[in-house]
């Protein structure tokens, strides 16, 4: 097995501003999986919220292949999971850009998509549209970004909130795209009391559930939140893993699941059974990726209630193909192989 890993640069479309700061370019990561004739590819887009960067991918990638290469056989991901979780405990976004590039390997191998090879089926009734999502700007820039991708034909947005414009941002929005599912992400920005306040207010203007009101770190916090809201709430940055689903089932409805998070599709599988037999319904979200990242993500739509895997629709450019998406849905029939994911 021969691999190599090459840092990328990624310019956005925008701005992209959440309440704890604005990003204009994304640094990814992508790596490339050579063996019996055919290529793997997969990506990290490491966030410094979980304490990574594209330095301490690169640093951990030698012994994350070394660990693969140690099982032997590319197509037992779940030993090579285990094996690299054993030697690089953290880092999920480095393990999952291994694991994205072997599954896309395993699949171009055999022949198959990957969501062939995880049993599930390219039904257009089991792939849930993304959400595409604005950002923080100036109100006017959040209702002229959301009327244009309303008009674009994405059936579902969601809005960055947590400022002091929050109202005023949602009845501009409805006002211009009165139709759309809409969906609210605090990213932690709120206290519990006024994000219950916030969470009344947004219930009048029909939006579909509220994302990580409260800091992740207060638990408590967001049961309170679950207590008192009208609208479901969705666990992003309170839900890492598999293992944090038992202390969120009973303080939200939604678990919000990205291979960024996870480690990869591998335990990504397992967190969404995790959250399924709590009770929970579940969305795969992303990070500001790349299609080498993206097309991994989307080979698990069949599985989701939601999806959010809208990262790579937000760069300028995206040096990589992915699953063709129209409309705001993932045409899965449309991968011959392997997650879909190609070099342009």
């Amino acid at each position: 097995m021969n691999w190599r890993a090459e840092r990328v640069e990624l310019p956005l479309s925008v701005p992209f501003t959440i309440a704890r700061g604005t990003t204009t370019v994304t640094e990814n990561v992508v790596v490339t999986v050579e063996h019996g004739g055919e290529t793997g590819y997969g990506a990290a887009a490491p966030a410094a919220r979980y304490g990574e960067t594209a330095d301490t991918v690169e640093a951990v990638l030698p012994a994350l292949f070394e660990a693969a290469e140690a099982v032997g056989d590319v197509h037992a991901r779940r030993a090579i999971a285990d094996r690299m979780r054993g030697v690089v405990r953290d880092n999920p976004a480095a393990r999952a850009a291994v694991d994205v590039a072997l599954w896309d390997l395993a699949g171009k191998l055999l022949g198959e998509p990957v969501f062939r090879l995880l049993g599930l089926s390219a039904a257009s009734d089991r792939r849930p549209a993304t959400s595409y999502t604005v950002g923080i700007a100036e109100t006017a820039t959040m209702r002229r970004r959301a009327r244009e991708a309303a008009a674009a034909g994405y059936p579902v947005l969601k809005l960055k909130l947590g400022s002091d414009r929050d109202r005023r941002i949602v009845e501009a929005v409805r006002a211009v795209a009165p139709d759309v599912r809409l969906r609210v992400d605090a990213n932690e920005a709120w206290t519990p009391k006024e994000a219950v306040r916030r969470c009344e207010f947004l219930a009048d203007h029909d939006v579909e559930f509220v994302e990580q009101p409260v800091p992740a770190e207060n638990r408590e916090g967001l049961r309170y939140v679950h207590e008192r809201s009208p609208l479901p709430i969705a666990a992003d940055e309170s839900c890492r893993t598999a293992d944090d689903v038992a202390a969120v089932a009973d303080r939200c409805d939604v678990a919000n699941l990205k291979l960024m998070k996870t480690g990869g599709i591998t335990p990504a599988v397992e967190a969404i059974h995790a959250a399924r037999a709590h009770g929970l319904e579940v969305m795969c979200g992303c990070m500001l990726e790349t299609n080498a990242a993206v097309a991994g993500a989307a080979q698990l739509l069949p599985l989701l209630d939601y999806a959010d895997l809208d990262g790579s629709l937000l760069l300028e450019t995206d040096p990589y193909a992915g699953v063709p998406v129209r409309n705001g849905r993932f045409d899965l029939g449309a991968v011959e192989a392997g997650t879909g994911a190609a070099p342009r």
